[in-house]
């Protein structure tokens, strides 16, 4: 159920708006039939804006939203015409996950982009995944990915969601400021060969020391699961297997650890090719 403002626009109704992020916390069944997820807090909500992501609702608690720049940007887009809520503090805080309930969040539309008309030479270099076990390390890893100058995400099959809420708080943000593609091996295999993109990976078994690599051309790195690693299908599609060196006991690294190790070291060799050529 809606009401209308008083300039006659369709307005969600509170009960209802609580029922979809209550619904979009828990379910992910949901979130993909809705395309929707719920971000709260300032620090995205500000990204969101400044993506000019689409939104399809804001909640907003004029009490407990006290951050000047928030309040600001949720007059304006109040005014370009995006449904705002008003939620008294205990309904914020009832379909709030963080330890302190911000005031402001948003249900927002699930920016996905389509392998078909993607083109990896108009950006930087991608990470493949295919299975993650903590989604607070992909959030991690989102965050590293857009830090370290990284595209995207190429998701293998229907595992990883990168709109749980967790990745979501994880990432503090840098969501928004990277691409998602859903597809799978065989897709992902067809793309790689029309465009002649490089490939990496990383394993114990590597045959170059992750400081000795050299990028020439923005590559794919698949990454495996945190656990087992690249599996034989992953390791088919990498064109080089790269060794993380480690001096210590421990035989292997997370996978925000080892996915931002590489992301760094890719960065860096690119920039060093760019320079002596």
């Amino acid at each position: 159920m809606s009401s209308a403002d008083p300039r006659g626009r369709s307005r969600p109704d509170v009960d209802s708006t609580l029922r979809e992020i209550e619904r979009l916390h828990r379910s992910r069944r949901f979130r993909a039939l809705r395309q929707r997820f719920f971000a709260e807090g300032v620090r995205n909500f500000v990204q969101l804006v400044d993506v000019d992501a689409p939104i399809a609702t804001i909640v907003y608690s004029d009490k407990l939203c006290t951050a000047a720049l928030a309040r600001k940007l949720v007059r304006q887009r109040r005014r370009a015409g995006v449904p705002v809520v008003r939620l008294t503090p205990e309904q914020f805080r009832r379909v709030s996950v963080a330890e302190r309930a911000s005031g402001v969040g948003a249900i927002v539309r699930q920016p996905w982009s389509s392998l078909d008309v993607l083109r990896p030479d108009t950006g930087s270099c991608w990470l493949a995944l295919e299975t993650v076990r903590s989604p607070g390390n992909l959030g991690t890893l989102i965050r590293s990915s857009e830090a370290l100058g990284g595209a995207g995400f190429l998701l293998l099959g229907e595992s990883v969601d990168p709109f749980e809420p967790t990745v979501v708080r994880a990432a503090m943000g840098a969501l928004f400021r990277q691409r998602f593609v859903r597809t799978d091996r065989v897709g992902l295999d067809r793309w790689l060969r029309r465009h002649d993109v490089p490939t990496l990976g990383a394993s114990p078994d590597g045959d170059v020391d992750l400081r000795e690599l050299r990028c020439r051309r923005p590559p794919v790195v698949i990454l495996g699961e945190e656990r087992r690693g690249l599996t034989s299908e992953q390791r088919r599609l990498c064109r080089q297997l790269v060794r993380i060196p480690m001096t210590g006991a421990t035989d292997s690294l997370n996978l925000a650890v080892a996915g931002s190790l590489l992301l760094y070291e890719v960065q860096r060799s690119l920039a060093v090719s760019r320079v002596v050529s």
